[in-house]
């Protein structure tokens, strides 16, 4: 039970809760699937939709339902015979009010026993900042939101203590500060508990937390009688900013906290903890220590043995100090814990998979214990297969004419990537820089390498980082850390001042994990500071990585917008099937129960938008003249926005931000929309808008989210309504609509194909949350809109029936059979699936470069997997998304195995044969683009 077959992939949050999940399991029960693969559900911020900002990771998540609620869900999930895994976040966890831990630590500072929990630099090199955490939450600078009164001393009556209220934030006052507090009022009634704060030290004369609960205790005693809470409200009355006085006083407390809280601009260039990329409510864990693991898995692991969760899927596991001891480390843990789940389970492994974007040429670590990834190399790989490479060349010189821009995608990234250090990642890459002068600094012959070089150089070293992150220790590194650090080294030469180059050579050579050439290398102190330099770069390269790539290169390059996606390098414009073989091949090598995704809670766009979007590649000359014309009846529609620096105003939008929205409005127009529908044009119009909203901020060259460029995004904004308008006069509209039909076949041929191929290739198929259906949708928030189970439980009935052919494919019906009825023989047929052989089947004949096909075989036992490739220009004048059989002429796929056969296709039901081990494709794809057979 443990292993799953296929899993389905849920987003809880309170308007979608453990209730409502439980109702959905009978629906994908009846589709094959194995496992439910909840995102995460312990205590997460109060009305989080997405529960990776966990506060409390003891507790189930009371807005899911609690743990009496994920009871309840799990025996619904046992009772269809399926499993549940569970997404954890052990990197990181939500900041703020709900978080006791935290606020532990802004109460306690180094004293809370949480103190060394998060990855807080107590000694950085601000001296305002040692011994204090940055609070950088602030909406204006401090001195402004001070004296506005926006920041205010208050006092808690339930808990009898004091805080520092700015909005919805609470930032708790160090007890040792309440005498001071309590004395201002000059009330006789507050003199006990004056003195309970004061007297009640350590030997060190500190204030003990046991005597500071004491002091809290008298606190909400006075506060329940009037005099008592008249007193107080005396003492608070004089740390009131709004005089002169009350604001010496409130700020002078301020100053004394565990914290300083600040504007939240300053995050970038002076937090001194680890965030999650750059989320500043977003801190990151030291998982890596024995106690904080315990006690954030202790719920895991009891979930795990009570037999309610069956595996996990580890979030963004390159953040963590040591990816491959913690994978070990949980592995071990969950595993010894094994014994004592429930008798009715069957035994298995617990399911371990961790979400991990593999870089082009990059390989899984082996030696992790997992099992597998939770599927972006996947992705990438079918997503690449579906782009036709004839369309590199002409797709390359349209996007650099129109955009102006003669850069590939890597130089793009490179630009990000020294934008995002000087400027978003600022504090995280000179905590970095620092630690290695630090090392520096250890050695005679290294000391003299200045801060300053070792900036300059580490910038370098940084912007052609090839990976998200190497996984090196003091101890060393391993070949495939070897291959990284010299790729690195080659490219970095060229961009370092000849002079530098040494230093460049030194650095790689210690965050490679080779030991400084030390008189003191031996030392404790040596190797603790060698080992926090490259620590200190191994989760500074994967924010780097994500965000100059995923959250900025995406939207600044667009020659085809389907190569744009989370897992991918759009630099890898297409893959043939050969290269699809050898990815499947070494999956079912090495991680056989490897994720296999296609759509996620994360993807830039829609599964069936890209499939869609990848067909362009195989029309480019009729795409090239289509967008011209385009661009041409919508001239009028531009506007011009004036720029700051005096120069003549621009175009807007400009002629790269246009070609990519027609990408998308193209890609994500949905099926059987109607130009002439001016509510459902509307609809997507508003949707497109915020994606568009979105990519203009992301791209962070004409606006962003720090500082957006209004002016250019309602120009923006005016010329997408304008476009869709349905006005007599508007010629674009109809066009726009007529090349959707045009694009739309060759789209759903690329969907059928790459669904099929994620449920019949090695490795475990994941089904994002009603993407059985068309999936349209666009980036987050619209990939996670609500799905409509009526719909498809009504789709479903009466659906045993074999598919008759692509008759009514536009509802997406015919997607959801033929996920139904591959994932229910991959339940019939476990071994086959679970441990068969994969073997690429040769196709032959005239369009034998149109097809792809494979067989997965196992003892007695084979199923034969065919799926159309490149279909755009092979389909008939008819708009259905099938080649007409004659098409194919004599290709044929070969069969040395079964040279005279019968074989059932599993969707249509036909019988087809097999003569002399060929099989003529214009039998076994004749009614649809895809076929699953199986022995007859």
């Amino acid at each position: 039970m443990s292993i799953p077959s296929s899993t389905a992939r849920l987003q809880l949050h309170k308007e979608f809760n453990f209730e409502q999940a439980a109702e959905v399991v009978p629906y994908y029960a009846s589709l094959g699937v194995s496992h439910i693969y909840a995102s995460p559900i312990l205590t997460a911020r109060s009305g989080s939709m997405h529960g990776y900002d966990i506060v409390d990771p003891t507790h189930i998540n009371p807005e899911l339902g609690g743990e009496e609620g994920l009871r309840r869900l799990v025996e619904h999930i046992r009772a269809a015979g399926m499993g549940l895994i569970l997404d954890i976040v052990p990197n990181h966890m939500g900041v703020g009010s709900e978080n006791p831990w935290w606020q532990h630590v802004l109460e306690w500072g180094q004293g809370s026993p949480y103190a060394h929990w998060f990855d807080i630099d107590w000694q950085p090199a601000d001296e305002s900042l040692r011994g204090k955490v940055m609070a950088p939450f602030l909406g204006k600078p401090y001195g402004d939101a001070l004296g506005a009164g926006e920041i205010r001393l208050r006092f808690d009556a339930e808990r009898g203590k004091f805080h520092a209220a700015y909005y919805a934030h609470c930032f708790p006052i160090a007890p040792a500060g309440y005498a001071g507090i309590l004395r201002a009022a000059g009330s006789p009634r507050l003199n006990a508990a004056i003195a309970t704060f004061e007297e009640g030290g350590d030997t060190h004369g500190a204030l003990t937390r046991q005597n500071a609960d004491i002091g809290c205790g008298l606190l909400r005693e006075l506060a329940r009688d009037g005099e008592g809470r008249a007193a107080i409200e005396a003492a608070l009355a004089h740390y009131e900013a709004q005089t002169p006085q009350g604001f010496e006083n409130l700020h002078a407390l301020l100053e004394r906290q565990h914290y300083r809280l600040a504007w939240w601009r300053c995050a970038a260039d002076g937090i001194n903890w680890r965030r999650f990329f750059e989320v500043t409510d977003l801190a990151g864990v030291r998982v890596e220590q024995d106690e904080v693991f315990e006690a954030t898995h202790a719920l895991i692991f009891r979930l795990y043995t009570e037999g309610l969760i069956d595996g996990v899927r580890i979030d963004h596991v390159d953040g963590l100090a040591d990816p491959g001891a913690y994978c070990r480390k949980l592995r071990r843990r969950l595993q010894a814990l094994s014994a004592q789940r429930p008798p009715q389970l069957p035994p298995a492994p617990p399911y371990i998979v961790v979400e991990k974007i593999l870089a082009r040429g990059e390989r899984l670590r082996r030696d992790w214990d997992i099992d597998g990834t939770s599927g972006y190399d996947f992705m990438d790989r079918v997503g690449a297969l579906l782009h036709d490479p004839a369309g590199e060349a002409p797709l390359s010189a349209q996007w650099a004419e129109l955009s102006g821009r003669d850069l590939d995608f890597q130089d793009e990234v490179r630009l990000a990537r020294r934008q995002l250090l000087a400027a978003n990642l600022a504090g995280e890459f000179e905590a970095a820089a620092r630690a290695l002068h630090a090392v520096a600094r250890t050695d005679l012959r290294t000391r003299d390498y200045s801060l300053g070089a070792i900036r300059r150089v580490f910038t370098e070293l940084l912007v052609h980082f090839p990976v998200y992150r190497t996984y090196t220790d003091i101890h060393g590194r391993d070949e495939q850390d070897q291959e990284v650090i010299d790729r690195t080294l080659e490219k970095a030469r060229h961009s370092v001042d000849r002079t530098e180059v040494p230093l460049l050579e030194v650095l790689a050579r210690w965050l490679g994990g080779e030991e400084p050439p030390s008189q003191h290398a031996a030392s404790q102190r040596v190797r603790s500071l060698h080992q926090r330099a490259i620590t200190r770069f191994q989760q500074l390269t994967p924010p780097l990585a994500a965000k100059s790539v995923e959250d900025t290169a995406f939207y600044r390059y667009g020659r085809l917008l389907s190569r744009n996606e989370v897992g991918s390098d759009p630099c890898e414009f297409s893959i043939g099937v050969r290269e699809f073989h050898q990815a499947n091949l070494a999956r079912a090598a090495h991680f056989p129960h490897s994720m296999l995704a296609t759509a996620t809670h994360d993807h830039k766009r829609g599964e069936d938008v890209r499939a869609r979007i990848a067909a362009i590649s195989e029309l480019a000359a009729e795409w090239a003249r289509t967008v011209d014309e385009w661009m041409r009846l919508n001239a009028p529609a531009r506007g011009e926005v004036a720029q700051e620096n005096g120069a003549s105003a621009s175009m807007a939008p400009q002629p790269g931000d246009e070609l990519m929205l027609y990408q998308m409005l193209a890609g994500a127009w949905p099926i059987g929309l109607e130009s002439a529908d001016r509510e459902g044009v509307a609809r997507f119009a508003e949707r497109i808008e915020r994606w568009q909203t979105k990519a203009l901020r992301e791209a962070k060259q004409v606006s962003d989210w720090v500082l957006p460029n209004e002016e250019y995004e309602e120009a923006c904004r005016r010329f997408l309504y304008s476009i869709l308008e349905g006005k007599a006069d508007n010629a674009f509209l109809p066009a726009l609509a007529a090349f959707v039909r045009r694009l739309t076949p060759a789209g759903v041929v690329n969907s059928l194909a790459q669904t099929v191929l994620r449920m019949t290739s090695p490795g475990v198929p994941d089904l994002y949350q009603g993407t059985e259906f068309w999936d349209f949708s666009l980036v987050d928030p619209d990939n996670r809109r609500p799905v409509d189970y009526a719909e498809r439980r009504r789709a479903l009935q009466g659906g045993e029936t074999s598919i008759a052919g692509v008759d009514g494919w536009q509802s997406g019906r015919l997607k959801q059979q033929i996920i139904r009825r591959t994932l229910q023989l991959r339940a019939r047929e476990h071994e086959l699936f679970f441990h068969g052989d994969y073997q690429p089947l040769d196709i032959a004949g005239a369009q034998g470069s149109h097809a792809i096909g494979f067989a997965r075989r196992q003892k007695d036992r084979t199923a034969i997997v065919l799926a159309t490739h490149l279909s755009a220009r092979m389909l008939g004048e008819d708009g259905l998304p099938v080649v007409p059989a004659d098409a194919w002429q004599d290709t044929a796929a070969e069969l040395p195995f079964a040279a005279h056969s019968t074989w059932m296709d599993v969707y249509t039901g036909r019988t087809l044969r097999v003569s002399s081990g060929k099989l003529r494709l214009r039998d076994a794809l004749a009614l649809l683009p895809v076929a699953l057979l199986v022995e007859a």
